[in-house]
């Protein structure tokens, strides 16, 4: 791609993420919603094959349904209150339409079936952008209007997530849709607590986002694509081969890795809001969650390249790709859970 016109794109999607934060106005954050769709379309379509041209499909049509309930939404609850602010969401018809609206942006359950599709058409780099960089907006607008939303629903919502989640990423081999639903389980997590301490929902999304963010760039860095190509990634880079296994982990929650510091606090404000049982069914869909990512650890450290006679030596040139992302992202996906009482002041 030219990079001017790259530069143009990746602007774009400051640009509308930007605009969406600072707005108090539907109508100013709706056009920040829609400046990020356009921006990473083309994106999404550079490689001109037939699985990314359909995934850039599917993306388009899903944020242009989204964005129409949004619109509508914010127009009837101005229609019955007389004004367009964010915070003055009284409407409870708009509430659930704009809850619902913002789901299928995120890819919430059970608005999250075109999420691990899109993902699978898309390179690595993109993938990434949709994971993260995209969340962010929607996210803002979730948790500015978290206190007009029906409580019921979100621990639903965030339920189901969880479940679905974990659920959905059982018997995946391909590494793109593990992480599609990897970010749909991440996201319940958030969801659940967004309306008792909107605190921990920004600390969960920002450990998510560095999780994940490694995640991806290892798997760039090794230009692998499913649960196979992992198996090789020790005779391209036995380092990444040694980190990506506790990566995996962290994604997981397992202590003494950063991912268990937002799954501890979330569980631990559940039960002090007195709803224990959420808390728990909570931590068992974490455990259904585990398991796929300890098949993918287990195919990353524990297995080698088949070496029967049809199959070639897994071979490759010293790649050119910067590593201080990888270095920086993995450092920050599993070394900082001692920092938690520091975290903890700070978000509550």
């Amino acid at each position: 791609m030219n990079p001017f016109v790259l530069m143009l794109i990746l602007s774009s999607l400051g640009l509308g993420t930007t605009l969406t934060f600072i707005s108090s106005n539907w109508l100013l954050a709706w056009m920040g919603l829609e400046i990020n769709t356009l921006a990473i379309t083309p994106l999404m379509a550079q490689h001109h094959h037939p699985r990314a041209v359909e995934a850039t499909t599917k993306y388009f049509l899903t944020q242009a349904t989204a964005a129409a309930m949004i619109l509508f939404a914010s127009t009837t609850n101005a229609w019955m209150t007389g004004e367009w602010d964010i915070l003055n969401l009284t409407n409870p018809v708009s509430s659930m339409m704009l809850l619902s609206a913002l789901a299928l942006k995120v890819g919430l359950a059970p608005m999250h079936f075109w999420l691990p599709e899109v993902l699978q058409g898309l390179d690595l780099t993109t993938g990434l952008i949709l994971s993260t960089w995209q969340k962010l907006a929607p996210m803002a607008l979730i948790i500015q209007t978290s206190q007009n939303m029906d409580p019921a629903l979100l621990v639903a919502m965030g339920l189901l997530s969880a479940l679905a989640g974990g659920w959905g990423g059982l018997n995946q081999t391909q590494l793109r849709k593990v992480m599609a639903f990897s970010s749909i389980a991440h996201m319940g997590w958030m969801i659940i607590i967004i309306q008792f301490a909107p605190g921990l929902t920004l600390l969960a999304l920002a450990t998510y986002i560095a999780m994940t963010s490694a995640m991806f760039l290892m798997l760039k860095y090794t230009d692998a694509t499913n649960i196979g190509t992992l198996a090789t990634v020790w005779s391209k880079s036995p380092v990444l081969a040694s980190i990506t296994p506790l990566v995996l982990l962290s994604l997981g929650g397992l202590p003494p890795l950063t991912g268990f510091m937002p799954k501890w606090l979330i569980l631990q404000e559940l039960a002090k809001q007195g709803i224990p049982l959420t808390a728990t069914i909570m931590a068992l869909t974490a455990l259904i969650s585990l398991y796929f990512y300890l098949r993918l650890c287990y195919a990353t450290a524990l297995t080698i390249s088949p070496s029967t006679t049809p199959s070639t030596a897994p071979w490759r040139a010293r790649t050119t790709q910067n590593s201080m992302p990888v270095a920086l992202f993995a450092t920050a996906a599993l070394g900082l859970l001692p920092l938690t009482p520091i975290v903890l002041t700070m978000v509550s």
